[in-house]
């Protein structure tokens, strides 16, 4: 969460902008008195994500990508070597 630092005379003159900043874009505000902090504008409460819009959002993300034959069996070679198990390391260490 994005946390910006204003004065309360800020707050005072834009306070409409400032709620609608916190409902919508989900950012918090420090109010500052005489350079001290005396109050904060936060979202009364965070909407969680759900899954088919993270989903969405991954979908509309790899739409954009274009990936060759070679690149995505180079990926796919890569992602079988991590998920391999790791063999055990050998210790140089002698005690």
């Amino acid at each position: 969460m994005e946390t910006h630092a204003i004065s309360v005379t800020e707050a005072s003159r834009n306070f409409a902008d400032f709620v609608s900043r916190a409902r919508y874009q989900g950012t918090s505000f420090l109010l500052l008195k005489g350079g001290e902090p005396v109050a904060r504008i936060i979202p009364a409460q965070s909407r969680p994500t759900r899954g088919a819009e993270l989903a969405d959002a991954l979908r509309e993300a790899l739409a954009a990508v274009h990936v060759g034959d070679k690149e995505a069996t180079s990926w796919l070679h890569d992602l079988e070597q991590a998920r391999a198990p790791n063999p055990q390391q050998v210790s140089t260490w002698h005690f």
